[in-house]
């Protein structure tokens, strides 16, 4: 829950955040614990920095690091500062404090579940449970004692970091645009939720021209103020957070970062936006407001816009009552509105079980999730497919299993069981890798495989096994470092790798100095093969059901340096990145070489199954919003 604080995914984090922006402390510190060999870690943080924290909440950062420090060489006790955790970030129990002004640290003990009541470090020292709670009391006392000794200046710098947030804004932008006529009301929704969760203001725009950075472009331009698009200004007392959250391209001082680089919301959400450096007029922000469906029981049918990962809650639950559903394969038009590829159809065929009451389950359950149903008259469109085409497809009702246990990233497996457990309410089977050979294949119909080793595939059989229940008609969906497993099974999906597209050797002549490195610099020379979490541009197939309810383009967060080979043949090529395809955050220089021209996400063919690839989580920490909605897609609509 420490990456959780801005995003607030998780119930326990709201109910933390809601008392935290209730009480907004001048002082926050976030204890922790750590590896057994590590000894102890308190202020002043490593760099990066960010670029809106204070003169004074460094200094006060490094006042409260002296102070630990006379009591810890009182004591003999080893300690480290200014090494690892850096202040960067957002989400984090330090970070999210010190962007509300507060003076926010992490504190980290040696030990955790590893060390117990007692254990011997690899340097032959003893660390016992009980010297672990000491160092943890003496830095708790420390910090009151400097919080205490300074509470006047303490609460006059707080004011001043907000009177002044409220006077000078935050920033080289000083309002950001949100464009409303995205056509993405949904995803637009549930930003604004973000917002107010966090004590962010907004309000509605008015009609001018401005010029700004284009989210979506990646360049200065001109572009037109509606009324109805939501206006972010940072003349506001969160200046700082709405900075941090929105800014396009944040500074990085310093590459070697605990965590990843990237995290614009228009991103995350996929909305079109703007940053200007004007101060633009606002009015009070009208929010959409959902008209309760009511149903139509002289209905032919009714229609559900595929939008959102709502559009998702609402298959999920009509699947789980048993009602047949069907899917646009192709946009059409009926009754004056356009309706895009990946929109549920409901029918009577096929649903005569549910009688005279199918209307009002569906109602109920749009009425649930706020999603707006469309009566249609007629299954005779007016353009596109009719609904007795072999365009629009039944949706099965997908048995689904998921990899857990050992082998697997607990994270991300996570990430994949909160999908399903909280977010869309679908059932799903656990399955460890370890009983690989007793699992009943014939009862399972989509197979997630999360981040993970998967060792049991390093044994051939396991691995035939696996592919013979592919070709005949499984779906396997592998994310990270699962889709790379796969493409060492030599299945027809093969890892893009460095220089590829060169001559053997040219590499070499390309860095002819690499083996010439210092010991002392091995970090940093690491970070020339590796993003610890950027945003890239993807090209997308939208008329593939993988990417159905997106536009031509997707923002991916890129945490490693996996990409594939277009797939040749068997298959489908549906997410891929060119050469200008890095949008924001950190990129080591070797590894830009190697990120372009190739797959991202795709669909490989066996027999009459499929294997969706995913080389980036679409999940991550819950937060990226904007690719619930691929996930879903991969799940519900990749099929025959």
């Amino acid at each position: 829950l420490n990456r959780d604080w801005a995003w607030q995914t998780q119930a326990e984090s709201r109910q933390r955040l809601a008392l935290y922006n209730q009480w907004l402390p001048q002082v926050h510190v976030d204890y922790h614990e750590q590896s057994v060999n590590e000894p102890y870690y308190f202020a002043p943080a490593a760099q990066p920095y960010h670029e809106v924290i204070t003169a004074w909440q460094r200094d006060f950062q490094l006042a409260i690091g002296k102070k630990h420090a006379e009591y810890f060489d009182a004591n003999g006790w080893l300690y480290f500062t200014r090494e690892t955790f850096d202040l960067y970030y957002p989400s984090y129990g330090d970070t999210y404090p010190i962007y509300n002004g507060a003076i926010g640290m992490t504190y980290e003990q040696g030990g955790g579940p590893r060390g117990g009541l007692g254990i011997w470090t690899d340097d032959g020292d003893t660390l016992s449970l009980t010297d672990r709670i000491l160092h943890h009391f003496t830095t708790s006392l420390s910090t009151v004692e400097v919080a205490s000794a300074n509470a006047p200046k303490l609460v006059k710098e707080f004011r001043k970091y907000f009177t002044d947030a409220v006077r000078d804004g935050a920033g080289e932008y000083k309002t950001y645009i949100i464009k409303k006529d995205s056509g993405k009301t949904e995803q637009l929704d549930a930003m604004l939720e973000l917002l107010d969760k966090n004590g962010i203001r907004y309000g509605s725009g008015q009609k001018a021209a401005a010029r700004g950075y284009g989210f979506t472009s990646g360049r200065e331009e001109g572009f037109t103020v509606n009324a109805g698009d939501v206006i972010i200004s940072t003349y506001q007392p969160r200046a700082a957070l709405i900075k941090v959250l929105f800014e396009p391209k944040p500074k990085l001082v310093d590459s070697l970062t605990y965590d990843i680089t990237a995290w614009a919301l228009p991103y995350i959400y996929g909305l079109d936006a703007y940053a200007s450096k004007e101060k633009l007029a606002t009015s009070a922000y009208a929010a959409n407001v959902f008209i309760p469906n009511i149903p139509d029981s002289g209905a032919y049918g009714y229609v559900v816009k595929w939008e959102s990962i709502k559009s998702a809650r609402v298959l999920a639950q009509l699947l789980r009552q048993k009602i047949k559903v069907r899917f646009a394969e192709e946009p059409f038009e009926t009754g004056g509105i356009t309706f895009n590829r990946g929109s549920l159809i409901i029918v009577k065929t096929s649903n005569q079980p549910s009688g005279n009451e199918l209307w009002k389950k569906l109602a109920a359950v749009c009425n649930t999730f706020k999603a707006t149903m469309y009566p249609v008259k007629t299954g005779f469109v007016d353009k596109g497919n009719d609904f007795g085409s072999g365009k629009v497809r039944a949706v099965p009702s997908p048995r689904i299993a998921l990899f857990t246990g050992e082998q697997i990233a607990s994270t991300s497996a996570g990430e994949v069981w909160h999908f399903f457990d909280q977010e869309i309410d679908y059932p799903l089977t656990l399955i460890n890798p370890s009983g690989f050979g007793s699992v009943r294949w014939d009862g399972i119909d989509v197979l997630i495989m999360p981040e993970g080793n998967y060792r049991f595939l390093n044994d051939k059989q396991n691995a035939e096994q696996l592919k013979a229940w592919v070709n005949g008609g499984g779906k396997i969906v592998a994310i990270g470092s699962a889709a790379k497993r796969i493409a060492e099974l030599d299945w027809g999906l093969d890892l893009k790798k460095e220089n590829d597209d060169k001559k053997e050797d040219a590499g070499e002549k390309q860095y002819p100095y690499e083996s010439l490195r210092a010991y002392g610099s091995r970090d940093r020379e690491m970070l020339k093969n590796t993003t610890p979490g950027s945003i890239y541009k993807v090209d997308l197939d939208n008329s593939h059901p993988l990417a159905f309810g997106y536009p031509p383009s997707y923002y991916t967060l890129k945490l490693d340096e996996n990409i594939y080979e277009f797939i040749k043949k068997d298959g489908w090529n549906v997410g891929t990145i060119r050469k200008a395809s890095q949008v924001s955050g950190f990129v080591g220089t070797r590894l830009k070489e190697k990120l372009k021209d190739g797959l991202l996400c795709g669909v490989l063919e066996i027999g009459r199954g499929q294997v969706v690839i995913m080389a980036d989580d679409p999940l991550f920490r819950s937060f990226w919003e904007n690719g619930k909605l691929l996930f879903a897609n991969a799940v519900f609509f990749v099929g025959d």
